[in-house]
């Protein structure tokens, strides 16, 4: 008799830190999300790609979405049974949901952070953290052989 063990899905992993909104901030968050990538042996190609939107994300709600006195938090959900990484950087600011620009234009020092995050992610978006703030969301297919 051949009988078949169920399997349990596998559960997703996660990570979730607060940060201070500061520079010293945004460096952290980077750093964090690469040890923890790191930790749960993500291929490098993903991990590097994660650092740059960790990196752009994190300095973007440090520079626009700062409220004093509040933080801004990094949270990282590796699904292990679909390989989806989802990134979400959570700041205070709901008064503007980014968008990346049509043309940050070949001169400008800034707009360019979400269309390098565009590029770089599988998919990404905002929504609305309630009851005042916003999370701007990234998701990478892990097991996806794509490099940037």
């Amino acid at each position: 008799m051949n009988a078949t063990v169920p399997q349990l899905p596998a559960p997703a992993r996660t990570f979730s830190h607060l940060l201070s909104s500061t520079r010293r901030g945004a460096r952290l968050a980077r750093l964090l999300a690469a040890e923890q990538l790191r930790a749960w042996e993500a291929p490098p190609g993903v991990t590097e790609r994660v650092e740059q939107i960790v990196a752009e994300l994190a300095a973007n709600a440090v520079l626009h979405g700062q409220v004093r006195g509040r933080d801004f938090r990094l949270a990282l959900t590796l699904d292990t049974a679909t390989g989806t990484l989802r990134v979400e950087v959570t700041d205070a600011r709901s008064d503007h949901m980014p968008a990346p620009p049509a043309d940050p234009g070949a001169h400008g020092e800034s707009g360019r952070g979400l269309l390098l995050v565009a590029a770089l992610a599988d998919r990404w978006g905002t929504e609305p953290y309630l009851p005042r703030g916003k999370t701007v969301w990234t998701e990478l297919d892990s097991r996806s052989t794509r490099t940037h």
